[in-house]
């Protein structure tokens, strides 16, 4: 999601908020509560808004997370047309929503399975303020190089493309398909009697090991 972008001109600062939850000026990270949800359907006639089952699964967890950046600078013209915009603040925030979808009369093993599913996303989430402040932190005091006719509007499209490199850097970065595909493949999708936490944290070790992430 592209974050709008707030901009200050001339030298005039745009709203500049506290930072929260972030250990460097200039930054200010909002991480949401996890929303979650737990939603049974009939197989017979799956409501709407349901997304479709995978072939030969019979629940499903689906997990929706969000970056959403802002980038506000100041811009100093050089000349009539060109300008240097240096950013000052960096706001993100972040959001992740769960929902687990089971059939009526599901048995314990597949509910257990889909919480299996939950619970790696949760344990990306917890981190995912420090994700987030490493990969905005990089941001803050950089010069942007910007020309046109109009240098206010030039100025603004180039701190929304940022924002929107901040939240395409962090979903890529975040990434917890990986260690959900490793779940569903221990546990052949819940059909193996395998306690669904001792795989998630298989899993999720795994997972890490294969990026040299291994200690997070």
């Amino acid at each position: 999601l592209v974050g709008l972008a707030a901009l200050g001109w001339a030298g005039i600062f745009g709203p500049h908020s506290t930072s929260t939850g972030a250990a460097t000026v200039g930054l200010t990270i909002n991480k949401q509560p996890v929303y979650f949800v737990k939603r049974v359907f009939n197989p017979a006639a799956p409501p709407a808004d349901m997304p479709p089952l995978a072939p030969g699964e019979d629940a499903e967890c689906t997990t929706a997370f969000a970056a959403n950046a802002s980038v506000e600078g100041v811009a100093q013209p050089r000349d009539t047309n060109h300008a240097t915009v240096t950013i000052t603040h960096v706001v993100m925030t972040l959001e992740l929503k769960i929902t687990i979808w089971t059939p009526l009369q599901a048995t314990t093993q597949v509910m257990d399975h889909e919480e299996g599913h939950r619970e790696i996303s949760s344990y990306y989430y917890q981190s995912a303020d420090k994700l987030a402040d490493g990969i905005a932190a990089t941001y803050v005091g950089r010069h942007l190089d910007v020309s046109g006719l109009n240098l206010a509007a030039a100025s603004q499209e180039a701190l929304r493309k940022i924002a929107g490199d901040i939240d395409e850097q962090y979903n890529r970065e975040l990434n917890p398909r990986p260690a959900q595909v490793l779940y569903d493949a221990i546990t052949d999708h819940g059909r193996k009697k395998v306690p669904a936490k001792d795989a998630a944290a298989q899993a999720i070790k795994s997972a890490l090991i294969q990026i040299g992430r291994a200690h997070v």
